[in-house]
Parts: C-alpha cells; structure tokens; sequence
C-alpha cells in the first residue's frame, strides 16, 4: 500500500475521508475525540500529503478499497468530508457490503450539476494558476470559508492549501479522477447503509441542493450545525466528534440540530 495512512484507538473500525484542498492532517482535532471509542483510520488521499502524487488516471473508489483490503478490513464506517463525501457514497454504492454506516459532510455528489454562482468562483480561481499564493488566497476568500478565515484555524488552513497547490504544480503528471458509472445522483436510492448528512449553515447554495437529492436515501439522517462553514471539520470538530459516534453508537444526536427524515 504506497497511501500514508495512521491508526488510532481501538474497537469497530471508522476511516476517514478527507476533502480537497488539505491533507489528513485536517482531522487531527477529530480524531482524538472518535479514538476513544473507535478504530479511527486516516490516511492522505493520492496526490496529497505525504501520500505519492497523481501519476495517472487515478479511481479514488478503488484508492479506498486497496486501502481496505491491505487493511484487512473487511466492513467499516465511512466518514467522508467534501469531495472524501463524494468518495464515500461513490464506494457505498460500488462495494456495499463493505459499509457499515456512511457519514458524509459538506459532500459533493458524482452527476450533480453545479450553479453559475460555484462554477464562476471555480473559473476565476483556476485562472490564477500556476501563482499558487493567488490560487490560495482566491480559493479561501470564497463565501463558504469565511467563518474559518475568522477562527484560530485560518493559518493551518492555508497551510495546507499551499503544501497540496505545491505538490500539484510541481509533482502531479495527471489531473483525471475515474469515478463509477452511472454517478451517484442516479443511484442515491440503492444505498443500504444508514447514513448520516450533516452541513454547516454557512454553505454554497448548492449544499442543500444536495442534500435534497439525498432525501431519496432510504436510511438517512439530517444535521446542521450551526454557525459552521464548508470547513466545519476544523471549526466544529468536538460537536462533529460527538455527533459521529452518537449516530454510530445509536444513539439519539443531541450535539447538532437533527432534522430526521
């Protein structure tokens, strides 16, 4: 297995899925909290971090389950944030049987199509490349980071960007991600795991979008945190942490604002 990745604490297994942008590294203030009651397993998406760079046409669904199987693991929770969402319900449905439960926060979603307003913010921060501080600065100043940018974590934050922008411009020979066929969005009523979606209220308009979409999961449950941004991993993480095992555990959500469905 060339993907870095780490193990903490002990009992049923819980891997997570980092977003784009940053690295695992943007969990360190989850994980504690979810070591204490599960096998937590982190790890740096390809092309990311310390894991090795995109080479090639590369499926993160398979990434995922090479991990997995090195792993020996043969049934999991998956906690996926952003894009590591999209990864995750995208796995659910390719290997169901390997899925305990699905989390999935902030996620995009295979075959949606985005709005004007995300799709020209996307245009005119792709156009700064290759000025990877411009490129940082753009991407962060979009709507959705704003309660992050105010908060103690905006340094780390920008941290990361820089390390993953670096690592593309100097490092990656392939920018193609395969995913499944058909995408996610034809499929969203197949998935048989319970799932949890949860979003903070500061959010592209496309979020609940979305989430709409997966108000056709047969075994879903709503949260929203409030105050909380796309980037409520960092911002929110404790109320995250417990809201993740409350679920897990079957318990009733008594940290976020559960809407159930």
């Amino acid at each position: 297995m060339d993907l870095f990745y780490k193990i903490e604490g002990d009992g049923s297994p819980i891997v997570m899925i980092h977003s784009g942008g940053v690295d695992s590294r943007v969990w360190r203030y989850m994980v504690p909290e979810l070591a204490r009651s599960f096998k937590v397993i982190t790890f740096d998406g390809r092309g990311t971090g310390r894991s090795p760079a995109m080479l090639e046409p590369t499926s993160l669904v398979e990434d995922l389950r090479k991990l997995l199987e090195h792993l020996g693991l043969e049934r999991v929770t998956l906690v996926g944030h952003s894009m590591g969402g999209q990864v995750a319900t995208d796995f659910t449905l390719s290997y169901p049987s390997m899925v305990e439960q699905l989390v999935v926060l902030a996620p995009s979603l295979t075959g949606y199509v985005y709005s004007q307003e995300f799709t020209n913010y996307m245009t005119s921060v792709n156009a700064a490349a290759p000025d990877i501080s411009k490129l940082v600065e753009l991407s962060l100043a979009g709507p959705v980071y704003q309660a992050t940018m105010a908060s103690p974590h905006r340094s780390f934050l920008s941290e990361m960007y820089v390390h993953y922008m670096t690592r593309v411009f100097t490092e990656w020979r392939s920018f193609e991600v395969l995913w499944p066929e058909p995408p996610s969005i034809e499929r969203l009523e197949t998935i048989v795991a319970s799932t949890l979606f949860i979003q903070g209220t500061i959010e592209w308009p496309d979020m609940y979008n979305i989430a709409e979409h997966f108000k056709r999961v047969p075994a879903i449950r709503f949260a929203e945190i409030k105050g909380a941004d796309h980037m409520l991993v960092l911002t929110h993480a404790e109320q995250l942490a417990n809201c993740i095992q409350q679920f897990v555990l079957g318990e009733q959500d008594k940290t976020a604002d559960p809407k159930s469905e």
